[in-house]
C-alpha cells in the first residue's frame, strides 16, 4: 500500500504584515486522514498559517498547495470553521439556515435552493447530533451546540479537509470532550486540522502536532513533551493529557 501523499504543502513560505515578519521559511506537509493540531502562543502566527493554507493570504515568498492545486482552486474541498463566526446572536436565523450557508460555495447564488442542498444540510445536522434542532433559533442553542452547528455548516460543503480555528475556546471540559469525539469520528473519512493556543492536548485523537511561533516544526504526538512545549511558549508548560485520569490522591486511576 502506498503512503498517503500530502494534501497540504508549504515550501519555504514566509509572510509579513507591513514588513513585520510573522512566519519565516515554513515547510509543512499534512497528509490525508491526519488529525493535526496547530498550536502555539498568541501572535505566534497560527491564524496567519491557516489563512495562507486556504488562500485568504498570499505568501511573500514560497509556495502553498492544497490537494496539489492552488488554495483558490481547491477551496471548495475545504470546510472552514473560523475562530470568530460572523453571526449576530440577535438575528432570527435557524440552525438549518446556518448550515445551508455551507452550500453557497457549491451552487449559483441566484434562484431557489435545490432540494439536494437542503438534504445535504440536514445530513450535516444529523452527523453532529443536531437534527432535532433544525428549526431552533441560533441564539437558543447552548455554546457547545453552536460550535457543533458551525462544524455542520463546514460539513455541508462536502469537504475533504476540515479546518477549525480555536473550536474549543471557552468550552467546559465535558463539552470540549464531546466535540473532540465528534472530530475523531469525522477523522475516519476526513483530514482534520485544528488550531489552538492551549498547550493541553488530547492524545487519543491527535496524530501530529504542528508547533508555530514564527517558524513551524511538526512532531508526531508521541514526541511531544513538556520540554518541547516550554521551548515553544518560552515558559514552563505543564501538559494535560486527556487520555490519563487521576484519583484525588494524585495517583493513576
Amino acid at each position: 500500500m502506498t503512503d498517503p501523499g500530502p494534501i497540504v504543502q508549504l515550501d519555504g513560505v514566509s509572510f509579513s504584515y507591513d514588513g513585520d515578519p510573522v512566519l519565516e521559511n515554513v515547510n509543512l506537509s499534512i497528509i490525508e486522514h491526519d488529525f493535526a493540531w496547530i498550536v502555539g502562543p498568541n501572535a505566534g502566527g497560527k491564524t496567519t498559517l491557516v489563512k495562507l493554507i486556504i488562500g485568504l493570504l498570499a505568501p511573500d515568498r514560497g509556495r502553498v498547495s492544497l490537494f496539489g492545486k492552488s488554495p483558490q482552486a481547491a477551496r471548495t474541498m475545504v470546510g472552514y470553521m473560523p475562530q470568530h463566526a460572523a453571526l449576530d446572536p440577535r438575528f432570527p436565523i435557524t440552525a438549518f439556515d446556518i448550515v445551508l450557508m455551507g452550500r453557497l460555495g457549491n451552487r449559483h447564488p441566484l434562484g431557489p435552493i435545490p432540494k439536494a442542498d437542503r438534504e445535504l444540510a440536514m445530513e450535516a445536522l444529523a452527523e453532529v447530533g443536531l437534527a432535532d434542532k433544525a428549526r431552533t433559533q441560533f441564539a437558543s442553542l447552548s455554546g457547545g451546540q453552536q460550535r457543533r452547528l458551525l462544524v455542520a455548516r463546514a460539513l455541508a460543503g462536502q469537504p475533504k479537509l476540515l479546518l477549525l480555528d480555536e473550536p474549543t475556546a471557552n468550552l467546559d471540559i465535558g463539552v470540549e470532550q464531546e466535540l473532540f469525539e465528534l472530530l475523531q469520528r469525522l477523522n475516519e473519512r476526513l483530514t482534520v486540522v485544528m488550531v489552538s493556543h492551549d498547550p493541553a492536548f488530547v492524545s487519543p485523537f491527535v496524530k501530529s502536532v504542528v508547533c508555530v511561533n514564527r517558524t513551524v516544526h511538526t512532531h508526531p504526538t508521541a514526541e511531544i513533551d513538556k520540554d518541547i512545549m516550554s521551548e515553544l511558549y518560552g515558559r514552563p508548560i505543564r501538559i494535560i493529557r486527556h487520555d490519563r485520569h487521576f484519583d484525588r490522591e494524585g495517583g493513576d486511576a
